[in-house]
């Protein structure tokens, strides 16, 4: 049977392409709750023209020019009067329950989300969440007596309910989500490295003069898709988004995105996604047959790479050989624009503190070999009053 033809529809919907496709266990906390209260809001707007949600998948909001977008317009259904929510537990599930436990518990907790696809179950996450949150009526409601219900259900004494729920009483539900999402708040500033431009060790000259540098390369690059690898609270990253290039800020430090989401959300930066990922165990490939969700690296490449003062976080903090990173950073990107940072550097030093120095081929001629069959130096030049290096690399042409 031939499809319809859009003459012939009552309405044609045609999405808009994506620049980046995210992950809920990407996003940091303030990502997240935003994400939660657009379904919300939608959902009741749906209420209003007759409609209802089917599903309150956290894996149906992207990300799009900076605000939490629908993109699954099937999960819209005809509302019938009576008829009780029925993406309910999937709200609390996706939504609710990773809020509370990065709130009230840890904000690390919200990578459970990355084991559990379709959300953290009720029962773990009321075992999880601190006593307290017990005289919270919002979280004792719709996640302590929530996982209880779900308990009762699916025992062997259960008995299927036949309980509705009114038009009104459907709305309150949502107002009541709404208020409990709400005010569920973390401080970003608990982790170690949200104030890092502060500790950084560079002088301001030595500062203004890296962020010259790596404006003049980006600008030689005109690239329309960036990737910046351990982008801190998104100093640089913004330089790329000013530029034009839709940038997506790459950190593992929860505080870290936080700041750079929360700055991009005042400051309306549409073409800046902050996400939080940790470059030595990567989002991979994930669900069903491994297709259902992309890894890092499947995602692009992207135009361009910045990875600034990254180097010897890998190679020294993780002990991975620099032919390794070089190879890793070739697929990520088709340019690249990168700091060496020297092991006389105060930054290495005080990581060399702690341990034995075993890494003899830690040196700058090791490096620019490591990146040799990858890509071709176009510039380089030392940021003023240190002895740090910003290359500019464009990819060997295969």
């Amino acid at each position: 049977m031939a499809p319809p033809q859009p003459e012939q529809a009552y309405c044609v919907i045609q999405p808009a392409q994506l620049a980046f496709v995210s992950y809920p266990y990407e996003w940091c906390f303030s990502q997240l709750q935003d994400a939660a209260l657009a379904t919300l809001r939608i959902q009741a707007l749906a209420v209003d023209h007759g409609m209802s949600l089917k599903d309150a998948s956290a894996y149906n909001i992207q990300f799009h020019y900076g605000r939490p977008t629908l993109i699954d317009t099937l999960s819209f259904e005809a509302y019938r009067e009576g008829q009780p929510w029925v993406a309910y537990r999937q709200f609390c599930q996706h939504f609710l329950a990773p809020l509370a436990l990065m709130a009230h518990t840890d904000v690390r907790l919200g990578q459970l989300l990355r084991v559990h696809l379709d959300g953290v179950p009720l029962g773990l996450a009321s075992q999880l969440l601190p006593g307290r949150t017990r005289l919270n009526p919002g979280l004792a409601m719709h996640l302590h007596l929530h996982a209880r219900a779900h308990r009762r259900l699916n025992s062997k004494k259960a008995q299927p309910g036949r309980g509705g729920m009114s038009r009104t009483a459907l709305l309150g539900l949502v107002d009541s989500l709404r208020s409990a999402v709400e005010k569920l708040t973390w401080d970003p500033q608990a982790t170690p490295w949200s104030d890092y431009y502060q500790e950084c060790g560079y002088s301001s000259r030595a500062l203004e003069h890296k962020r010259r540098l790596v404006r003049q390369y980006l600008q030689a690059l005109q690239p329309r898709a960036v990737w910046d690898l351990g982008a801190n609270t998104g100093m640089f990253s913004r330089l790329a988004a000013d530029l034009g290039a839709h940038t997506v800020a790459f950190d593992s430090d929860p505080g870290a995105v936080e700041a750079c989401y929360r700055a991009c959300r005042e400051a309306q930066q549409a073409n800046l996604l902050p996400l939080l990922l940790d470059l030595t165990n990567p989002s991979p490939a994930m669900g069903w047959e491994l297709r259902e969700r992309a890894s890092f690296p499947d995602r692009g490449p992207a135009d361009a790479v910045l990875a600034l003062a990254l180097v010897h976080h890998l190679a020294i903090g993780n002990n991975t050989p620099l032919p390794r990173i070089a190879a890793f950073l070739a697929r990520l990107g088709n340019s690249l624009v990168i700091e060496w940072v020297p092991k006389a550097d105060p930054q290495v030093q005080r990581m060399l503190a702690m341990r034995e120095d075993i890494f003899d081929e830690y040196t700058q001629e090791a490096f620019e070999r490591a990146f040799q069959p990858y890509y071709t130096t176009e510039a380089r030049a030392i940021i003023v009053e240190t002895s740090r290096v910003v290359y500019l690399m464009k990819k060997v042409a295969a």
